[in-house]
């Protein structure tokens, strides 16, 4: 893919991703609108702007790597494979339904662009870092962006891999916490803390940078900024709204997993089109 830093080019294509979105939802069908919606920006930052990738060679060796570990936000990378050119766009709204290459989870065999099978929470970044330990045995320069969602922090095998990648300096592995504050059945705060997210990522040996996962100036200059070899795996802490971009849905963790009336389905994408 070319890689196009220009601001407005980016903006676009997350105004893009998270239409494909909620086209991917469609009318009266759960579907994770908030997480999707959370992440989106980041997302389109790593495919339109960061990563090595080809849509029409996906096992490309070279390729980056990019791990979607709270998988059940699947459809805003689902939304960004389909803008880049993986597979049609008119293929979204088949999301979910009996036969689709576009389940609710992501499927490594399934969908073309897909690298692994995710949605048992805490396990996508110990699988990005047997990649990035591959990448260094192998001795390639591909680098692999893993994001987790901060709910799932509170799982244990999140803190090994984050150990184990400090450990064995895995400096090609980028973990990005879509730190959105909220679950699906309210704030995080209330049902779970997990404290302070970058401290604890610093205190585990990692190199940590803190933004807000909306504004792309800011998501793109950390992305290039995690370039930099310090010996140290990469955390990006993205401060982000669940539900970014649909009003009704903002904030809301009835929309973490939730349903469209015809009448917000039209008011999101109104709403997302006006930016």
């Amino acid at each position: 893919m070319m890689k196009n830093r220009d601001l407005d080019y980016l903006s676009s294509k997350a105004r893009a991703v998270r239409e494909g979105i909620v086209r991917a939802i469609g009318t009266n069908n759960k579907g994770h609108l908030g997480g999707s919606m959370s992440s989106a920006d980041v997302v389109t930052a790593l495919y339109f702007y960061k990563m090595n990738h080809w849509p029409n060679d996906p096992r490309n060796e070279d390729r980056d790597r990019f791990i979607f570990s709270k998988g059940h936000s699947v459809l805003a990378q689902y939304a960004a494979l389909a803008e880049c050119g993986y597979f049609p766009v008119e293929a979204l709204p088949t999301a979910k339904q009996l036969g689709s290459f576009l389940q609710g989870h992501p499927e490594r065999d399934r969908t073309p662009g897909i690298e692994a099978n995710t949605g048992s929470l805490g396990q996508g970044l110990s699988v990005g870092l047997g990649m990035a330990l591959a990448g260094k045995l192998d001795q390639k320069d591909y680098k692999v962006y893993v994001i987790v969602g901060d709910a799932e922090l509170a799982e244990g095998q999140i803190w090994e891999a984050a150990t184990t990648a400090a450990f064995y300096k895995t400096s090609n592995l980028v973990a990005i916490v879509d730190h959105n504050k909220m679950q699906a059945t309210g704030v995080i705060a209330d049902m779970y803390d997990i404290g302070q997210v970058a401290q604890k990522f610093a205190a585990f040996g990692w190199r940590v940078l803190e933004i807000d996962g909306h504004d792309m100036e800011a998501i793109v200059d950390a992305l290039d900024a995690a370039d930099e070899n310090t010996g140290q795996p990469v955390c990006i802490v993205a401060h982000t709204v669940k539900g970014k971009g649909v009003s009704f849905a903002e904030h809301k963790a009835s929309f973490h997993n939730g349903a469209m009336t015809p009448e917000q389905y039209e008011q999101a994408l109104e709403e997302i089109a006006l930016g």
